[in-house]
């Protein structure tokens, strides 16, 4: 007879997103969308589509929106559509998912990378005027891990040089800076419904959000094949293929009703974490003007690879975004030289994003920060 120890209690992983999780809440509404869009037919352009695009627009708080199939395609529709192209140049930020500069080569313009602030890894304002040259066209502000970029800062850089601003908001679902939303604070903004974004879709769809009506009518004909408006066989310009598809906007419209909800139950994860992570972990800064929506819940440490190995081994998801700035990438550099971005550069080897979604417990969190109290440190 073999005799057996106590059996040690066996816990369930913590996942860096639970998107099951979020589905699951919802799963009668979803459900009856997308058997709504199954019975009637109108699988591209159907009436989700335009309804979406209202409910969204009024949501941001402003006058007009066109969804698009990603956020890649709508920051570059937008560029296209204030005619930037081939000798400009556009100020963007070294800290930001590729796509942002992917969109402004896309194009045919030079991306400018500057520098972002250390408190909280946005763009830095002074780095932004510092960049702007004979050839500027454009700013982009990206509202990284769901906080709003310093925009009247921007503005007023913008408006002194005559350039466009243009919002990457395509983590900042719901996000407030002065009481406004993202999306509704420069020429122009570009919203991505990626799966794992605070309004996801369950696949690829994106948006743009403008006062401007006639700038987001642009977008639409260039994100429709250049097709006239008023004869739909006529096709006035060169453009291309980008749409928001009609299941994506119907599941879209039902996860916009909770969006709010989803944001403040993030927000009081990103508080706990500050409440219990050690001293070792660094929660980035908060604009005391603002209403992040923590996207991800970004904190900087010493030993990222020992803390990540502890999680790992811990069943705890993690991620770290991102790893290298757009400035260090190959894809860009045929653009000479890096330029220095020392804030930048210092923190993408300090940077780790931990589990956040709505439903993140705080039990979880508890596991998250004694694991990151408890992992060994190599020596350096």
């Amino acid at each position: 007879m073999t005799l057996l120890g106590p059996r040690r209690p066996v816990r369930e992983p913590v996942p860096f997103l639970d998107l099951p999780e979020a589905h699951r809440r919802i799963r009668p509404e979803l459900d009856a969308a997308w058997s709504a869009v199954l019975d009637h037919g109108a699988y591209v352009g159907g009436p989700e589509v335009a309804r979406f695009e209202r409910e969204f627009a009024d949501h941001v708080g402003v006058g007009a929106c066109v969804g698009v199939a990603n956020g890649t395609d709508a920051l570059e529709l937008i560029l296209a559509a204030l005619g930037i192209g081939r000798g400009d140049e556009v100020v963007v930020p070294t800290n930001t998912f590729v796509a942002t500069a992917e969109a402004v080569r896309a194009v045919g313009a030079r991306p400018r990378f500057v520098d972002v602030r250390p408190h909280d890894l946005l763009v830095d304002p002074a780095a932004v005027e510092a960049a702007i040259g004979p050839r500027t066209a454009a700013v982009v502000a990206v509202h990284l891990f769901g906080q709003v970029a310093d925009m009247p800062a921007l503005d007023a850089i913008a408006r002194r040089h005559g350039l466009a601003l243009v919002e990457d908001a395509a983590q900042a679902h719901g996000a407030r800076l002065a009481g406004r939303r993202a999306g509704a604070l420069g020429h122009a903004a570009a919203f991505s419904f990626y799966p794992g974004k605070n309004l996801g879709a369950l696949g690829d769809g994106g948006a743009v959000t403008s006062a401007d009506a006639g700038l987001v009518d642009r977008v639409r004909v260039l994100a429709d094949h250049g097709r006239d408006p008023h004869d739909r066989h006529v096709h006035r310009v060169s453009g291309r293929n980008s749409r928001l598809d009609t299941v994506q906007a119907a599941v879209l419209r039902v996860r916009l009703r909770g969006l709010d909800a989803d944001n403040a139950a993030r927000r009081r994860v990103v508080a706990t974490y500050r409440d219990l992570l050690p001293e070792s972990c660094r929660v980035l800064a908060v604009d005391p003007r603002g209403e992040p929506v923590h996207h991800l819940a970004v904190v900087e440490i010493d030993d990222r690879e020992a803390a990540t190995d502890a999680l790992t081994a811990a069943g705890i998801g993690w991620g770290i975004h991102y790893p290298i700035p757009c400035h260090r990438q190959p894809a860009f550099a045929g653009d000479g030289p890096p330029p220095s971005l020392p804030v930048a550069d210092a923190a993408a080897a300090r940077i780790l994003s931990l589990p956040c979604s709505p439903g993140t417990t705080t039990d979880q969190i508890e596991r998250v920060a004694a694991v990151l109290a408890d992992h060994p440190r190599r020596d350096r």
